[in-house]
């Protein structure tokens, strides 16, 4: 029997996961989760950006070895669209622009000399590391722009807070480190860049202090109505009352009756 050559053809498997569970720090986990969020987030209104992290990203079609998972990173001019891996011929040879590693002391090797040469190669715009724990970087914040010969750094500046920041043209936002925390903030207006929690808990505060507010003011309202009888008694008008404590005649009258 005669077999034709495409039934011997095995096709090539790119798995969407190694079977493992994500083997994060508590810190690479939170600053994983915020980074991407933050970024969904403000990249929202948007249809070509695409941002993930912890993805399987093939760089290589048939070479399933061929693979990275950026800790977090930005594609711009593709389908905003979820996906269970990244396989860069099937988006148009699109690769990220932007990616950041959060890195320890046991990833160095990998996070300083592999992955470079890798993100190079492919040619990502941008290749960013955070040290949360202060392992090894310092500081412990790093971008670094792909120019011909390789990645150079980008030069930051010191805060007036003494806190560093260094500006992501792939972004448009600066990536900032204070009292060692890493966040993203609105390069033009120096809007920080909440995570879903932080805006819960923002909203949750600015409503207690909306809420203080009115309570204070109907205090104030209910103090000053008070305070008619006792000016009356001691002689006031009607007109000096109002003048006194800010009110119309008429509020004044009807206080009185």
């Amino acid at each position: 029997m005669t077999i034709a050559s495409s039934q011997l053809h095995t096709p090539i498997i790119y798995p969407d996961s190694n079977g493992a569970p994500m083997a994060e720090s508590d810190p690479a986990r939170d600053y994983l989760i915020y980074g991407v969020e933050a970024l969904t987030i403000y990249f929202s209104n948007r249809d070509d950006v695409y941002v993930s992290g912890n993805l399987f990203l093939y760089y290589k079609q048939g070479v399933p070895s061929a693979v990275v998972a950026p800790d977090v990173f930005v594609v711009f001019g593709i389908d905003n669209k979820k996906r269970l891996s990244y396989k860069v011929w099937e988006e148009n040879d699109k690769v990220p622009d932007f990616v950041l590693e959060i890195t320890s002391l046991t990833t160095q090797e990998n996070d300083e000399h592999d992955k470079p040469l890798k993100y190079a190669q492919m040619g990502v715009r941008e290749y960013w590391q955070y040290d949360p724990t202060g392992d090894y970087l310092q500081p412990q914040l790093k971008g670094a722009r792909l120019v011909e010969v390789g990645y150079q750094p980008i030069p930051g500046r010191i805060l007036a807070d003494g806190g560093l920041s260094i500006p992501s043209a792939v972004l448009g936002l600066d990536l900032r480190l204070r009292q060692g925390q890493l966040r993203f903030y609105e390069s033009k207006t120096g809007k920080k860049l909440l995570s879903p929690q932080e805006t819960e808990q923002a909203r949750q505060q600015a409503e207690l202090e909306k809420q203080q507010a009115e309570s204070a003011r109907q205090q104030a309202e209910q103090a000053r109505r008070d305070a008619i009888p006792r000016l009356r008694s001691m002689g006031l008008s009607v007109e000096q009352i109002a003048a006194a404590l800010d009110l119309s005649v008429e509020e004044v009258r009807q206080s009185l009756r």
